[in-house]
């Protein structure tokens, strides 16, 4: 019978924790601590993200590979463009809807009317 996997390992056999696994490496833009995880909102989550050295990640980035990088922002930004022109083009509808409606009740508004002025004559 064969033995299960247990889990990434190193040449010396042992697992990799996340601390081992991630300290030093760069993770887009994100430093991780070498000791390891930390608490969502500790001073150290809150150095986690350091938006100076991700915007110089960025701008490096777009400098190196400029056509890579406008191919992820577009792509980043499909969904985006397609969901506002569906919700453009349903307010397009709901606006057209509505000016119909009007121009009906105004139209029957006038219809009344007239028909007042002729029982009076």
């Amino acid at each position: 019978m064969a033995q299960p996997e247990t889990g990434p390992s190193t040449s010396s056999g042992r697992i990799q924790t996340g601390a081992d696994l991630w300290a030093g490496r760069p993770s887009w833009g994100f430093r991780l601590p070498a000791s390891g995880l930390t608490l969502p909102f500790s001073k150290t989550a809150i150095k986690m993200f350091d938006i100076k050295a991700w915007a110089e990640y960025v701008v490096e980035w777009a400098a190196k590979d400029p056509y890579g990088f406008l191919t992820t922002v577009i792509l980043a930004l499909t969904p985006l463009f397609l969901a506002s022109a569906v919700l453009s083009w349903k307010l397009a509808k709901m606006i057209e809807a509505r000016e119909k409606e009007q121009k009906k009740k105004q139209k029957r508004q006038e219809n009344i009317a007239k028909a007042k002025r002729l029982k009076k004559d």
